[in-house]
Parts: structure tokens; C-alpha cells; sequence
């Protein structure tokens, strides 16, 4: 399914959402974390090499879409290989940095609408599932946000990363749904896009407007509620 397509809400039991990028702006948290980096190092300038070893886990990682096997050691492995960083320090430095300090600013960064969107789907029995390429339970926690199931790339049941569809077909199977009942909705047609297609899913991707303009959860729920009044009057 094309993402700029009306979903026929009548047929979905089951919206599987993306994280970064996705649920949220990654431009405004971006900024604040960059401050943040700036600040920190510019006291510990001896441990300016940490900033080498955020920069090399991501990039690493985006060099790979669809890579499967050991992924959750095979990413601290690569970004290793890429200067002289030791295990541990690696795996210390991209908890906090990632995984832990940032998560104090999602809430600020929300998209508009995410949370009403959730509000409908959940008031409507509709299933909410998570998948993304990192961890994201305590991500949703800051955003005050709740899903039925939250699955990331490095779980062991999946391994995989975008497009691989098996982080999609894993939810589908844990949930006992058709792909044809779920909607995948992600910010990169290149990896959530592919993804959905990889696994018959339809899929939505995210208008990319400003934050101040966004709108496309708002849109989103206006289109829920319609399907869900002419349901009701059929």
C-alpha cells in the first residue's frame, strides 16, 4: 500500500507503530541533546572519544538495514571495529547517551495527536503494537504512552533489523492477526515502508511538516472516527 492511501479502517484490528521519528520529532530532540553533548564534554574534554563512539553505533547501524544474526552483540562489535573503543565503555556510554538520558525530553517532543490517536484506538478495542529497531518500552514510558506489545529489532525472537519483516510478522503471530488486519505506520519508506510491503502489510508513513504544523494524527483520528459512524450506520 502506497502511504499517501485512505485506510479502510473498517478492515483494521491492529495499528503497529514505529518509534523514532514516528511517535516523535527527532529534530527537536536532536537539538536538545546536542546542547546537552556539548555541555557535558566541554568539561570532560578527555572523554570527547565518547562522542566518535555515538557517532559510530548509529552509523554503523544505518549501514546495515536487514542485517539478522546476533544483532544485539553484533552492534556494539561493529562500532568497535570502527576505532579503539573498548567493549564496555561502548555499551556504557550508548545506555546513557540513548537509551536513558534522552528520554527525559520525549515528552516535550511528542507529535500532536499521537496521544488522542492512542486514546481512540484504545476506546475502540483496537490492538496497539510496537516495533522498532531500538529498545523502546521505557521511550513509551516518557511519553506516556501504553501498547499492548512492544517489540525492538534486537529482541532475540526477531533479530533483524528494517526492512527485514520479521519484527512485523513476529507481532502478528504473538497477537494472532492477519498482516491484512494490522496497519504499520513509520517515517521511512525505505525501511518501515518496505518493511509493511516485505510482510503484505498496509502501511502509513508520516507527513513531514514542522512541528508546529503537524497534523497527520489529527487526520488520522478524524478518519478512525468517520469509518467507525458509517460502520455503525450500515
Amino acid at each position: 500500500m502506497q502511504h499517501n492511501l485512505t485506510v479502510d479502517f473498517q478492515k483494521i484490528t491492529t495499528v503497529i507503530f514505529d518509534v523514532d521519528g514516528t511517535l516523535y520529532t527527532q529534530s527537536k530532540l536532536r537539538k536538545k541533546m546536542l546542547i546537552s553533548l556539548l555541555r557535558h564534554y566541554a568539561l570532560r574534554p578527555w572523554k570527547a572519544k565518547d562522542l566518535l563512539i555515538l557517532h559510530h553505533f548509529r552509523a554503523e547501524r544505518e549501514k546495515r538495514a536487514g542485517y539478522s544474526g546476533n544483532l544485539e552483540n553484533a552492534q556494539y562489535e561493529w562500532c568497535a571495529a570502527k576505532g579503539n573503543f573498548a567493549p564496555d565503555r561502548i555499551r556504557e556510554v550508548v545506555n546513557y547517551w540513548m537509551f536513558q538520558f534522552p528520554n527525559k525530553y520525549l515528552a516535550a517532543c511528542v507529535y500532536p495527536g499521537v496521544r488522542k490517536f492512542f486514546q481512540v484506538l484504545q476506546e475502540n478495542n483496537i490492538t496497539i503494537g510496537i516495533y522498532s529497531d531500538y529498545e523502546a518500552v521505557e521511550k513509551l514510558e516518557a511519553m506516556h504512552l501504553k501498547a499492548d506489545l512492544v517489540v525492538s529489532s534486537t529482541n532475540k525472537a526477531v533479530d533483524r533489523l528494517k526492512p527485514n519483516p520479521e519484527g512485523l510478522l513476529y507481532i502478528v503471530d504473538k497477537l494472532g492477526v492477519t498482516p491484512q488486519e494490522c496497519l504499520f505506520i513509520g517515517d521511512r519508506e525505505e525501511l518501515d515502508g518496505e518493511c509493511a510491503i516485505k510482510a503484505g502489510m498496509p502501511y502509513l508513513i508520516v507527513d513531514k511538516k514542522e512541528f508546529s504544523q503537524f497534523d497527520f494524527y489529527d487526520k488520522l483520528t478524524r478518519q478512525f472516527l468517520i469509518s467507525k459512524t458509517n460502520k455503525e450506520l450500515v
